[in-house]
């Protein structure tokens, strides 16, 4: 007898073929010189022209030199490119950092702040070492997306004053109280030339996508700094002190308050490695190369780091919006990223004279669109959809009126409160069954001591004498609630009610005492409804306590479990019954039709034989079964399933006699082989699919049955009149998967849409799926 093996073929077949042909994804090639000319020097380039102003103006919105952008600029790139885990994404100061910097430079000054940086750093790189850097992915998306969007409102409260030729305050309050009289004095260039970029970066996105190979914010910057220039407009413009290489210094040690100092670090380093590794995350949905190695990315990062405060450069991150332009523009490896920092390091060098004519006002409409941009509907309406609506709001409002650090501890507190709340939360019902004197008590849910409350204000609500049944779907179970529950049946018993205990859910009353609790996965319901019965070599059931008889074990089981809700369903079809499909499947008891169909009671009208035969003469039993199911109960399909490892078509196969009772029926299937060995359609493309000899004469064999069936008159007459679908399907023991049989061929079935479509194509000939 043939077996299949386990690597079944089944799970090999493709959609609409018979043997798999899935091609595989896009791959990001070994980078070499012609793919770096071809491919990473256009793409650094562009990401080039969209640093470059992005560094300015973080660094002077920051409160930093205007020099430490552009350091940060190289370093992250070069570093950062070079070190990290991630082969396209670019890191560099980010817009998600201003608030922090601007807060660390108020509070201890810029070299102070490069000696935090350090740190940071230096602890980013034991992250990466101790290999522990997925554990920042555990922060709540919606706190990060909160933080970021309270971080673009602040930037943009900020940079209004700027733009409107005045001073910003570091407190978001006082930012909005002096707006009023701010556009009062407004200077009329400054705010002209601010909006001209406001307007041309809103625009560009607007435009076509030939033009919009350039950067807006470059083109904007570039506009308003040539308008400035031509007109000579008396606005203030970015001051630098000396070249690039001036600004280099080492950092200051701290001279006191180290709390804070250590504070900051670990905020610093926190922040910079979330959105690091989110940016990683979301860069890596953009393509089908290499995924990050995240590790990598937060020693890469810290490196970067490192070095950055050594040198007077900004705090680097992973950034998205220049890593997203680096796989937009065709970047193929980490040479993008690399020389975009080369890029900015040649343009500090050399043009450093163009960086003066820049006006601050130019800068600030720049940095009030970036900023306004990290507030992203998308993510409001996700914290809406997903019930986080108010951990967004409070963590916004708190980085905004408070600072970035109470505000994400005060967002992760919220977050986790309301994980708590929506993990250990029960529901607990009570209601009279119909018009009898028996209740329903249904406990659902994480059942703790919070929940007794809520057991005790039910359970008051059942009358004395009443037959109860306690309904208990839960994952968990304390002795608290446990004490609770069975204290209360003890009492209604004594009190001449009755209770009776239907446990669906995994954590069962039975094991609440022997050990502490712990929460039971869904898994392990599944497995007690689907596994089948497990016999010792004893021959006493695993866990049944029914003097070893598997049969009454299950049946008590059953009783336990879900008689309840197969009795709901039973009701509604206690006088008729009003199956969809005739199903024709063999004896084998590997097979399980409402489990493979994930059908219920009332939906198959189930008939089985040894081989899934439909004889054409000679046997009454098959005849009056299909003839009932057509004409009396008007199924709307016809199903014959056969299964690998299949016993009768192994005998069948082998010519082997399996007894005489069982070779008389088996010349029913003669036919099939006859079939088979003619080289069936059905069989060859079974052989195609990489499928053993038994399988394929059993897949010949579903066929063969349908043809059967198609010269049934009853069948046929159901064909005319309303449709009746005839088909077959082929289980799969090995992978526990089904295959599509027809007359013609074999398809697989993907899922439950495809079946549905292809059991419901209109008839034309019967048993032609």
């Amino acid at each position: 007898m043939a077996t299949t093996s386990p690597n079944s073929p089944a799970s090999q077949l493709g959609p609409g073929s018979s043997v798999s042909t899935a091609e595989p994804g896009f791959r990001l090639p070994s980078p070499d010189l012609k793919s770096i000319l071809r491919h990473d020097v256009p793409a650094s380039i562009v990401v080039f022209l969209v640093a470059l102003p992005l560094s300015i103006g973080i660094a002077i919105a920051s409160g930093a030199p205007v020099a430490a952008g552009l350091i940060a600029a190289v370093i992250g790139g070069i570093v950062g490119g070079v070190l990290g885990g991630s082969a396209l994404q670019v890191s560099g100061p980010a817009a998600g950092l201003t608030v922090i910097v601007a807060e660390s430079i108020h509070q201890f000054g810029w070299r102070i702040t490069c000696f935090i940086v350090v740190a940071a750093g230096v602890l980013q790189i034991l992250f990466g070492l101790s290999r522990i850097a997925r554990a920042a992915l555990a922060v709540a998306p919606v706190v990060v997306h909160a933080m970021l969007a309270g971080i673009g409102i602040t930037i943009a409260l900020q940079q209004v004053h700027i733009l409107l030729g005045g001073e910003s305050s570091s407190a978001a309050w006082e930012n909005i109280t002096e707006l009023a009289g701010r556009l009062g004095s407004a200077n009329g260039p400054a705010a002209f030339l601010g909006v001209i970029v406001i307007v041309i970066m809103l625009g560009w996105n607007h435009l076509p996508q030939r033009v919009k190979v350039v950067p807006g914010a470059l083109v904007a910057i570039v506009v308003a700094t040539g308008l400035s220039t031509v007109f000579s407009l008396n606005v203030q413009r970015v001051a630098l002190d000396g070249s690039l290489f001036d600004a280099i210094g080492l950092p200051e040690l701290p001279h006191g308050d180290w709390a804070a100092v250590v504070m900051m670090v670990l905020t610093v380093a926190l922040i910079t490695s979330v959105q690091s590794l989110l940016s990683a995350v979301a860069i890596d949905k953009m393509h089908t190369g290499p995924r990050t190695d995240f590790d990598r990315e937060m020693i890469g990062l810290g490196s970067a780091n490192v070095l950055c405060g050594l040198l007077g450069g900004l705090p680097v991150a992973g950034v998205i919006v220049r890593s997203s332009t680096n796989v937009a523009a065709g970047a193929r490896s980490r040479a993008s990223a690399v020389l975009h920092g080369v890029w900015v390091l040649v343009f500090s060098v050399a043009l450093v004279s163009l960086v003066e004519q820049i006006p601050l006002a130019a800068l600030a409409g720049l940095l009030i669109v970036i900023g306004v941009q990290l507030v992203k509907m998308a993510h409001i309406r996700l914290a809406h959809r997903t019930g986080d609506l108010l951990v967004y709001v409070v963590t916004l409002a708190a980085v905004v009126f408070l600072n970035l650090l109470e505000g994400v501890l005060i967002g992760l507190a919220l977050a986790f409160a309301l994980l708590v709340w929506r993990v250990v939360r029960v529901a607990v019902t009570a209601e009279q069954i119909g018009g009898t004197d028996r209740w329903l008590v249904r406990i659902d849910g994480s059942c703790t001591f919070l929940a007794l409350p809520k057991l005790s204000t039910t359970f008051a609500e059942i009358p004395q004498g009443a037959a109860v049944t306690v309904d208990l779907t839960v994952d968990f179970l304390d002795h608290a609630a446990y004490d609770a529950i069975t204290d209360w049946a003890r009492q209604h018993e004594s009190n001449g009610g009755t209770v009776d205990f239907v446990e669906i859910g995994a954590s069962r009353m039975a094991r609440a005492q022997d050990a502490p609790p712990s929460r039971s996965m869904g898994r392990v319901s599944l497995d007690d409804v689907l596994g089948p019965w497990r016999v010792d070599r004893e021959g006493t059931a695993n866990g049944s306590g029914d003097n070893g008889d598997p049969l009454v074990s299950g049946i008590a089981a059953y009783h336990r479990s879900h008689a309840h809700l197969v009795r709901s369903h039973l009701d509604q079809l206690r006088h008729r019954q009003d199956p969809d499909s005739f199903f024709l499947t063999c004896s084998d008891s590997r097979i399980v039709p409402n489990v493979i169909t994930n059908s219920g009671p009332g939906d198959l009208f189930t008939v089985r034989n040894v081989g899934n035969l439909v004889p054409e003469q000679g046997d009454a039993s098959v005849e009056a079964a299909l003839v009932f199911a057509l004409e009396k109960l008007d199924v709307r399909s016809v199903v014959v399933c056969g299964h690998s490892s299949c016993g009768a078509m192994g005998a069948l196969h082998s010519g082997e006699s399996a007894g005489p009772g069982i070779d008389r029926w088996l010349e029913y299937g003669q036919p099939s082989l006859e079939r088979y060995r003619a080289g069936h359609v059905v069989g060859r493309a079974a052989e195609a699919a990489g499928f053993g000899p038994v399988e394929q004469l059993s897949m010949v064999n579903i066929a063969v049955q349908l043809e059967n069936l198609g010269r049934h008159p009853s069948v046929r007459r159901a064909i005319e009149e309303r449709g009746l679908s005839v088909s077959g399907l082929f289980f799969d023991i090995a992978s526990a998967r089904l295959i599509q049989v027809g007359v013609e061929g074999i398809a697989p079935i993907e899922d439950s849409d495809e079946l549905l479509a292809q059991l419901q194509r209109a008839p034309a000939s019967a048993g032609t799926v």
